[in-house]
């Protein structure tokens, strides 16, 4: 993904000289990581918190390379978050109610939940409660009894994926019953495709690439304040 298209050293040397001139705390996170190496080298890079997503996996081989990739990381005192259940991911072709019953079908089970936490360590988990990655509009349902359950079971921070997919009340919802970490992209891209279409389209003959992505820049970042307060967020820091 990123880090094949942009380059591992170009993106920790991108977010290191904007993380200095912040105001507020900076992670350079690694979002689902599928490698035990993959891992590795983004440790080794400068990354300060690590990812290693293998809920493809049958229960026990997620928790032998969840907990190799945790054991290495808590050496260097590096969190890591890691996934149980299967977050949807949005087809093409899919319908909304056809997205949304395979959902149901590859939820996180809390006692799994709790036990994967127990062997495993993690400090995050990304448990599979309703949403699904890629949605345009926001129509997933959050099972919102299964998060109340897992938070009670595992004591640690959940962390949302998909959430582009869900409204405003879906998602505050989610957050009283504990979920901690919450993950947007989707949303982000379309606001940002949105703007760069229309400066094109009002100026189809314009070529300077800061004409077209700085409002397209400015149009995400309103977005990402939008999503900040209404995850109650804002001036946490």
């Amino acid at each position: 993904g990123a880090i094949e298209y942009a380059g591992l050293d170009s993106i920790v040397a991108m977010v290191k000289v904007m993380a200095e001139k912040a105001t507020i705390p900076v992670a350079l996170h690694l979002d689902h990581g599928t490698d035990y190496y993959q891992n590795i080298k983004c440790l080794r890079a400068g990354f300060t918190s690590l990812m290693y997503d293998g809920s493809k996996l049958p229960f026990d081989e997620n928790v032998k390379m969840t907990k190799k990739v945790v054991e290495m990381a808590h050496a260097c005192d590096i969190p890591v978050e890691a996934e149980l259940g299967q977050i949807g991911k949005m087809g093409d072709s899919d319908e909304p109610g056809i997205a949304l019953e395979k959902v149901k079908e590859s939820m996180a089970v809390p006692e799994e939940a709790a036990k994967f936490v127990e062997l495993t360590e993690i400090d995050f988990l990304a448990a599979a409660v309703g949403t699904i990655h890629g949605c345009r509009t926001p129509f997933a349902k959050l099972d919102i009894p299964r998060i109340e359950k897992i938070r009670e079971l595992t004591g640690v921070p959940l962390v949302l994926h998909g959430a582009s997919g869900a409204n405003d009340e879906e998602v505050r919802k989610g957050i009283a019953a504990g979920i901690c970490k919450i993950n947007i992209d989707t949303r982000i891209r379309l606001y940002f495709v949105k703007k760069m279409r229309e400066v094109l389209g009002k100026n189809p003959e314009e070529i300077d690439p800061r004409k077209i992505l700085g409002p397209a820049k400015d149009a995400a970042k309103e977005i990402i304040r939008d999503r900040m307060r209404v995850f109650g967020c804002n001036g946490k820091a």
